[in-house]
């Protein structure tokens, strides 16, 4: 007769830590090699020295909750990979729309605007906005003058602009306006009689989505660069 040893008999417990050890590799056994050692060690087990009923059901019970944990850990992969999936597929509908998000500068394409939103704090006097090319050369300034608290939006085609939905009695230095191109916006407020730069969010198209590993979503905007989905504060129409 075959003798089994001692840790044979106790193939649960190898099973079990075989299962959880990140670097058992190809050393894990599978379902059915393990079902075969069981097999094997009843078979052959001696008749005088049975194994113990208690440490039996012991190990059934280790081998329970290992196959309890991957079942676990096959639904979790599950729905993180439904999870990546559902962010994609909406990530998919964000191409092509614009969404406002902190930044100082951004893209005016041919025959749109850049909308651009900024908090006025309270006992604030004049609202100077200068715009500049990407390269620092001063396009226009635009006087808005005292403006209540809460929130400004302007909006500017290269030509026009309006706050909050009032078109501004304001001539461009620019008599056709100027073209597409990356621009950058500087909106300071008089506070305490002296100039405070206020954080602006400029509007931006969205060219592409990056869906990351983790699920995250990081929309790449034109103009702007890749921007975290958390960090929009408003999807446009």
């Amino acid at each position: 007769m075959t003798e089994v040893s001692a840790a044979s008999n106790n193939v649960f417990s190898d099973y079990a830590i075989k299962k959880n050890d990140e670097k058992a590799g190809s050393d894990e056994l599978g379902q059915k090699a393990f079902l075969q050692l069981m097999i094997t060690q009843l078979e052959n087990q001696d008749p005088l020295s049975p194994q113990d009923n208690t440490e039996f059901i012991s190990q059934l019970a280790q081998f329970s909750s290992v196959e309890s944990l991957d079942s676990l850990n096959n639904s979790f992969d599950q729905f993180a990979n439904s999870f990546v999936a559902n962010q994609a597929l909406q990530a998919s509908t964000l191409v092509g729309r614009s969404v406002s998000v902190p930044s100082e500068q951004t893209m005016l394409v041919s025959g749109g605007l850049i909308s651009a939103s900024v908090d006025i704090p309270a006992s604030t006097g004049e609202v100077r906005v200068n715009i500049y090319t990407d390269s620092g050369e001063l396009v226009d300034q635009i006087s808005l003058g005292e403006q209540p608290a809460g929130e400004l939006v302007m909006r500017w085609d290269g030509l026009n602009a309006e706050v909050n939905g009032d078109l501004l009695d304001w001539t461009s230095s620019h008599e056709n306006g100027v073209g597409p191109g990356i621009y950058k916006f500087e909106i300071t407020a008089s506070i305490d009689s002296k100039p405070k730069q206020l954080q602006t969010a400029l509007s931006a198209n969205v060219n592409s989505v990056t869906v990351g590993a983790d699920g995250q979503l990081t929309l790449n905007l034109a103009g702007v660069g890749p921007v975290s989905l958390s960090d929009v504060k408003q999807f446009n129409e």
